[in-house]
C-alpha cells in the first residue's frame, strides 16, 4: 500500500511538472513573459503612485499600438493593390490610382496623431513593397530607397508621394531593361560577359540618360528603351577586337545591374 501511495504521488508530481513546463512554454511562445517583464520594468522605472492604474494604461497603450499596426498593414496592402491596376505609362489612370492609394494611407493615421498627409514610416514601407513587387532585389533597391524615403515622423505631401511611387515603378522597368542589355552582351547565359563590352554598353546607357535630362524620371526609362540593338552592336563592335585579342576580365550580371542602377539613382533627387 505504501509503495502504491508513493507511486501515485510520483505520478502526480510528474504530471504537475509537465503541466508547469507546458504552461511556461505557452507563455513564452505567446510573448506574454516578455510583455509582463517589460511592463514590470516600466513600473519600477516610473514608480507611480497608482501602480495598478499605471499598468492598465500601459497595456491599453500596447493594445492600441497593435490595432494601429494591423490597420496600417491592411491600408498598405490595399494601396499596393490600387497601384497595380495601371502601368505608369498610362499616366492619367496611374495618377488616379496614386491619389486613391494616398488617401487610403492618410485615412490609416489615427485621429489622435492628427492629419496632414501620409506618415513617413508608411510611405517608406510602401516604397519598399513596390520595389519588391517590381522584382527588385533588396540590394538593388536599397540605394534608391535611401534617396527617396522619408523619416518615420515626417508627414509626406501628395506630390512627394506621387513622385516616389513613380520613381520606384520606373526604376523597376529600367532594371529589367538593363538586364536585357546584359543578356545581349553575354555570349552565353551561363558565362559572364567581357568587362570591356559591358563598359561600352554602360557608356552608351549613360549617354542616353544624360541626353534625357529633365525632372520626370520616366524620361530616363524612355531614353534607355531607345537604345536600339544597332547601338548596342556598334558599341560592342568598337571594343570587340580588343576583347578578342585576350581573355580579359569579366563582369557578372549583378555587377552590371548595380552599375546600371547607379547611373539611374545618381539622377534622382535626394529627399531631405
Amino acid at each position: 500500500m505504501a509503495e502504491k501511495r508513493r507511486a501515485g504521488v510520483a505520478i502526480m508530481s510528474d504530471s504537475k511538472s509537465a503541466k508547469a513546463a507546458g504552461d511556461e512554454q505557452l507563455l513564452s511562445q505567446a510573448g506574454v513573459s516578455a510583455l509582463l517583464r517589460g511592463a514590470l520594468l516600466r513600473l519600477l522605472e516610473s514608480r507611480p503612485q497608482d501602480p495598478v492604474g499605471f499598468l492598465a494604461e500601459h497595456f491599453a497603450h500596447l493594445s492600441s499600438e497593435a490595432e494601429d499596426g494591423a490597420s496600417e498593414r491592411r491600408s498598405v496592402s490595399r494601396a499596393l493593390w490600387h497601384l497595380s491596376l495601371a502601368h505608369h505609362s498610362h499616366r492619367s489612370a496611374f495618377n488616379n490610382n496614386v491619389r486613391v492609394a494616398y488617401e487610403l494611407l492618410t485615412q490609416s493615421v489615427p485621429r489622435r496623431l492628427g492629419a496632414g498627409g501620409v506618415r513617413g514610416r508608411l510611405y517608406s514601407e510602401m516604397l519598399r513593397c513596390l520595389c519588391s513587387e517590381g522584382g527588385l532585389s533588396g540590394s538593388t533597391a536599397a540605394p534608391l530607397l535611401r534617396r527617396i524615403q522619408s523619416h518615420d515622423y515626417e508627414s509626406v505631401p501628395f506630390e512627394l508621394f506621387r513622385q516616389g511611387v513613380l520613381t520606384c515603378a520606373v526604376f523597376a522597368d529600367y532594371i529589367r531593361k538593363s538586364q536585357c542589355l546584359y543578356a545581349a552582351v553575354a555570349s552565353a547565359p551561363d558565362r559572364p560577359a567581357e568587362r570591356t563590352l559591358c563598359q561600352a554598353v554602360l557608356s552608351t546607357l549613360r549617354e542616353a540618360l544624360e541626353a534625357a535630362g529633365g525632372a520626370d524620371v520616366a524620361r530616363y526609362l524612355e531614353a534607355s528603351a531607345k537604345i536600339s540593338p544597332a547601338k548596342v552592336a556598334q558599341a560592342m563592335a568598337e571594343v570587340q577586337p580588343r576583347a578578342q585579342q585576350q581573355d580579359g576580365p569579366t563582369m557578372d550580371a549583378q555587377e552590371f545591374e548595380d552599375a546600371a542602377a547607379a547611373l539611374f539613382i545618381a539622377r534622382v533627387r535626394t529627399v531631405t
